[in-house]
């Protein structure tokens, strides 16, 4: 009896042809691919190792006429004109982009490996030329040798612009070379077959493409939520062989396995009417290693992003969940001042409900995965004596909570405080709370910041199995202020019937210390 074929996952690998030679698997999105065939001009933004260098991959092989690579493929039997195009593929995620001239050196590059790619020898010396004038004259030429239109595919457009984000002057040199490069694909209409960018931000029209209203940006089209990413029902079409291994390894039922991963990947939604989505590097890595770990989330940190969070001195309360406007969320880019959009776009938030009568996004973290790196992200930030062996130990302060040993836990929380950097924003209170919510949420409890009761607001409720605890921090005063505050706004009332152990904590901090200076306990 032959052996069944081992399924083979394609870890880290982008390239549409080697997939489809080497036979590893593939989930079919070429559905979508003759969709697009339909257009011309598209955008794309998708969060980073989400799939968008493999779309257009799958792009260029079939505007390369190469049919053999879609057998038993949606496209095989949708598309009708396989004839082979010139195709223009630029991948800009290759630039470090620390210089302004890095730019220009890498686009001039580019256009002088396809001039010799199809044999331009009559096109002269065009290196003194601007890129932009140079790659629209490449455009034209190609097509006047070969008869046929160009097709334009660019990957990471926005990387130039991403990686520059902290220098200004860059930003805007950058920008301007990508403004005077884009425009060829309006004023090259005549010579262009089909044309795609992605990127992870969107930029709104006041920038690059600010002359391109023949861009049709599908990044919120419920047709084309699913183009990248593998949906519920795509799990169980194609990872159903994966699914049985990791429940063998993990010594659990499929059943179960369904459900981590629908707990540590899933939850990605790209438009109002998406539906659930993978993250399609975490799965394919969790299927070839045979364990659910966090893949995504250990390619890249959101440095940028927590530099974002602390220039503007957001709440991390209010990171996530949080409401938009649509148009702030469908229209903002990188270069607005709107930070929710750079989360969003970025795949740290996704958006989980849309209210039509508000016409309001609702945006959380998608899954466990993102939400435990990302915080653990901000810890290494804004606390980092948890790092190492001799700091903080998370460990011991779970078992405090769990065990409902208030000194020690209280004690922990104030060494931890008083060990921040000095020159952090915003006020102590605010820093505080930025500790407790981190601490809290990280170590998995139920933990809520200013929660409203019926006359006033609780500064931090936790809850376990066994207790709830109720927090007022007071500012250079004092814990019987504190205390005296839950009494009097009777704070405890909501859990009065809860059955658990209640413990009512009052604390204050003194500015001049920096330290928790006192505390009160009472137990209801």
């Amino acid at each position: 009896m032959q052996e069944k074929k081992k399924q083979r996952y394609p870890v880290g690998i982008q390239s549409f042809s080697e997939i489809r030679e080497r036979d590893y698997l593939y989930v079919d999105k070429t559905a979508y691919l003759s969709r697009l065939l339909e257009g011309k001009y598209f955008f794309l933004s998708r969060p980073r190792r989400f799939g968008k260098s493999l779309l257009l991959s799958t792009l260029e092989a079939y505007f390369k006429g190469k049919r053999e690579l879609f057998k038993g493929l949606a496209l095989d039997s949708l598309a009708e004109d396989w004839a082979p195009r010139p195709v223009l593929r630029l991948d800009l995620n290759n630039g470090r982009y620390e210089q302004s001239d890095e730019l220009n050196i890498l686009l001039s590059y580019n256009i002088g490996e396809w001039e010799r790619e199809f044999e331009l020898e009559n096109i002269g010396d065009t290196s003194s030329l601007p890129v932009g004038i140079r790659f629209g004259n490449l455009i034209k030429k190609i097509y006047e040798k070969t008869g046929k239109k160009v097709v334009i595919l660019v990957d990471e457009y926005d990387k130039p612009l991403l990686n520059a984000i902290e220098h200004p002057e860059i930003v805007d040199d950058c920008r301007s070379i990508l403004k005077s490069f884009y425009t060829n694909l309006k004023t090259m209409d005549e010579y262009i077959e089909f044309a795609m960018l992605t990127g992870v931000a969107r930029f709104s029209k006041v920038s690059i493409f600010s002359d391109l209203n023949n861009l049709r940006d599908i990044s919120f089209e419920n047709e084309f939520a699913g183009i990248c990413g593998i949906t519920s029902d795509e799990l169980d079409e194609y990872f159903k062989e994966g699914i049985e291994e990791l429940a063998k390894e993990e010594i659990i039922s499929p059943e179960d396995v369904r459900a981590e991963l629908k707990k540590r990947y899933d939850g990605y939604h790209f438009s109002r009417k998406s539906p659930d989505i993978y993250n399609p590097f975490s799965l394919v890595n969790a299927f070839a290693k045979k364990n659910i770990g966090d893949y995504w989330f250990e390619t890249g940190t959101p440095t940028f992003l927590v530099k974002v969070i602390r220039k503007l001195e957001i709440p991390l309360k209010d990171v996530a969940p949080v409401r938009v406007e649509s148009r702030f969320l469908e229209t903002a880019g990188v270069m607005n001042p709107n930070p929710v959009a750079l989360f969003y776009q970025s795949g740290y938030l996704t958006i989980k409900s849309y209210d039509s009568r508000l016409k309001t996004y609702t945006l959380d973290y998608p899954n466990e995965e993102v939400k435990q790196g990302f915080l653990s992200c901000l810890m290494e930030a804004y606390l980092p004596q948890t790092n190492g062996p001799m700091g903080f130990s998370i460990t011991e302060f779970i078992n405090d909570i769990l065990t409902g040993n208030v000194n020690n836990f209280m004690e922990r929380m104030g060494n931890l405080l008083a060990g921040m950097p000095y020159n952090e924003k915003g006020t102590p209170e605010a820093r505080f709370q930025d500790a407790a919510y981190l601490l809290f949420t990280l170590t998995g409890f139920f933990a809520r910041m200013e929660q409203r009761t019926s006359d006033g607001r609780i500064d931090i409720m936790l809850e376990t199995e066994s207790y709830v605890y109720i927090f007022e921090f007071k500012i250079d005063s004092s814990a019987k202020n504190a205390m005296e505050q839950i009494k009097e706004k009777k704070y405890w009332q909501p859990f009065a019937s809860s059955g658990k152990e209640i413990f009512l904590i009052g604390a204050n901090f003194d500015t001049t210390t920096r330290k928790l200076s006192e505390y009160v306990v009472e137990v209801l």
